[in-house]
């Protein structure tokens, strides 16, 4: 019998490298990795999302990240979780949605990784707002972090300083 999937969370402010690393872990892993929705969803409508969208973008997220649990093997790195968008909808619209609320709270994930905002910023077409709102969410996520008791690590440098620490976690791929 195969040991269950284990589901890395990798959090991050914009433009933190969180889609890098993900890709990154999966090729080294040999695994699957889930892309953040929220890029899809403002590429196929052409425009940012709503309040009213944050909660079935979220929920979005958690159905591609359990069927890729289905088919993964050893890990799964999830680039963002229904944490982030609650996070942006308190940054955005001062309030999170109650079903938003209730699928936050589900941070279920063998280990949390946080990129560090440490790179240059760099514009994304409509994603991406500024450097000042990236350090606010960074410092917005950390805080919920700790007041979740939610344990974590910052993963800072470049992507091969990144990939190493995580390896000295994870061990070796085989």
């Amino acid at each position: 019998m195969s040991r269950p999937v284990q589901r890395i969370a990798i959090l991050g402010a914009e433009s933190s490298g969180k889609s890098t690393l993900a890709e990154a872990l999966a090729a080294r892993y040999g695994t699957l990795w889930v892309p953040e929705y929220l890029r899809e969803f403002v590429d196929t409508r052409g425009r940012v999302p709503f309040e009213s969208d944050q909660y079935p973008i979220a929920r979005t997220q958690v159905e591609r990240e359990d069927e890729a649990a289905r088919r993964a093997s050893g890990f799964l790195f999830c680039d963002t979780t229904p944490l982030m968008t609650a996070l942006y909808s308190r940054q955005y619209w001062g309030r999170v949605d109650p079903q938003l609320a209730r699928l936050d709270t589900r941070h279920d994930y063998a280990l949390t990784l946080v990129t560090a905002p440490d790179s240059p910023w760099e514009p994304d077409g409509l994603q991406r707002e500024s450097e000042e709102v990236r350090q606010k969410v960074h410092r917005m996520l950390l805080d919920t972090l700790a007041a979740r008791a939610i344990p974590y690590v910052l993963l800072e440098g470049d992507l091969a300083q990144r990939l190493r620490r995580v390896e000295e976690l994870l061990g070796p791929a085989a």
